[in-house]
């Protein structure tokens, strides 16, 4: 029976590696392309085919894999979990993106490695694999690999997809390659999902459902520096000059122009007002510039240190790191990749730090978490451009509005904690015995 199952499982696998050499030099050529605008894409482009240096051999590794920065952030009271209850093993973390990169080196500094993850291809995972002799891997969220999972398999490696999510979308997309991802799936050791609704749909693409457990998002146990509100003032007096500030944060192509259009409309009421953008992807701030002073704001950037006079209207943070703080500074947030449709980005850091959340329709990555703050009153949903300055104008207006706002969705965060205990306590016996992976 298991030969049958290895059989059906390398024939779809054949196909999808085959697929995927042919379009590796299409990928290559991405990679070149986005390096225009961000050299960091020509960067260490071996890793990306599996050829990476040996780690220490004489701690064991658990790799951790975060895709980009979203999963980079969530992965941090993990992280520190981790350090703190098995100092004695090695953490890499890998991610697909440059910018997740520079969140792992942001948030982690030495105390964890980070290579870029291999192409799923055969030959690259494989010598990815003997090279980092992992013994566990932690995929965050939904990131599904058939040549890696199954490396891991043969290499007795034990695969576990934590704070895993599936939303509709991703359901749809995966049953149109339902027998490869229910193959994938088959191994995968455990999958740890946010919310019932992802379990569901993750146990019917196939996934064992004594090895798929609920714990909440993890996204709830995010813990930020104790000076964080302290920091957040000292911008409001210093930079700011305690004048009404929002944020639009994690904002991507085709957002801003709606964004800067509401703000023309906000500036009317609130002519005191500062906007700060803080683009998903920094390498986009020379063209949000452009475009933030086409519409005739005057607009300074954090990376070049400009003076934040009366005057200016936008200030770009075109820097990684540094959101929370400034999430801290502002009267209210909104956050992107919801107005296009992305997804959404994470809504509960500004939730935690009290500070009232918009987020716009297309927030589907996200759906749980921003109805959970919607219908306790923490954060409102927007289509457009008029309903956004409605918003904004409201929130600016109404002191008491934007605190107990702020209050509800802190107080939300803090009753939903714990998902790092459960998501632990399903790690632990992966990793009590120290076991050695068995690569030859």
């Amino acid at each position: 029976m298991i030969n049958k199952i290895d059989n059906k499982q390398s024939h779809l696998r054949l196909l999808y590696s085959a697929v995927l050499y042919v379009l590796t030099p299409f990928v290559v050529l991405r990679l070149f392309f986005l390096s225009l605008r961000n050299p960091a894409y020509r960067k260490r482009l071996q890793e990306r085919f599996g050829y990476v240096r040996r780690l220490d051999s004489s701690s064991p590794v658990i790799w951790i894999h975060a895709v980009s920065v979203g999963e980079v952030h969530a992965t941090k009271p993990l992280v520190d979990r981790i350090i703190k209850s098995y100092p004695h093993y090695q953490l890499l973390i890998t991610t697909m993106t440059p910018t997740g990169a520079d969140a792992v080196h942001n948030h982690f500094g030495n105390r964890v490695f980070h290579y870029f993850i291999p192409y799923d291809l055969p030959n690259a995972v494989h010598r990815f694999i003997l090279q980092i002799k992992p013994v566990l891997l932690i995929v965050m969220e939904t990131e599904i690999w058939p040549n890696l999972f199954y490396n891991c398999r043969i290499n007795n490696i034990p695969v576990v997809i934590a704070n895993a999510r599936m939303s509709e979308n991703s359901f749809a997309g995966y049953k149109r390659l339902s027998g490869l991802a229910r193959d994938t799936l088959s191994n995968v050791s455990f999958v740890i999902t946010q919310g019932q609704a992802d379990a569901d749909r993750i146990v019917a693409l196939g996934a064992d459902k004594s090895r798929v457990k609920v714990s909440g998002s993890i996204k709830f146990d995010i813990e930020f520096p104790e000076d964080i509100n302290k920091k957040g003032l000292l911008l409001r007096q210093n930079i700011f000059h305690n004048r009404p500030v929002w944020i639009a944060a994690s904002t991507h192509a085709g957002e801003e122009q709606i964004i800067l259009s509401a703000f023309g409309s906000i500036l009317q009421q609130h002519p005191d007002c500062l906007l700060i953008i803080a683009p998903r992807h920094p390498e986009r701030s020379n063209t949000i510039t452009d475009l933030s002073i086409k519409s005739g704001f005057i607009t300074v950037r954090k990376s070049q240190g400009q003076i934040v006079d009366d005057q200016v209207k936008v200030y770009l943070l075109d820097t990684l790191g540094e959101l929370p703080e400034y999430y801290a500074a502002s009267d209210l947030a909104f956050v992107g990749g919801s107005l296009i449709p992305h997804g959404g980005h994470n809504m509960l850091e500004p939730a935690c730090l009290g500070v009232p959340v918009i987020t716009g329709p297309n927030d589907h990555n996200f759906s749980e978490i921003s109805t959970m703050l919607q219908l306790c009153g923490a954060a409102w949903t927007v289509v457009d451009v008029e309903e956004l300055a409605q918003r904004v104008n409201l929130l600016l207006a109404d002191k008491k509005l934007r605190h107990d706002a702020g209050e509800k969705g802190r107080k939300l965060v803090e009753v939903n904690r714990g998902s790092i205990h459960r998501l632990m306590e399903i790690l632990h016996p992966f990793l009590k015995d120290n076991a050695t992976s068995g690569i030859s």
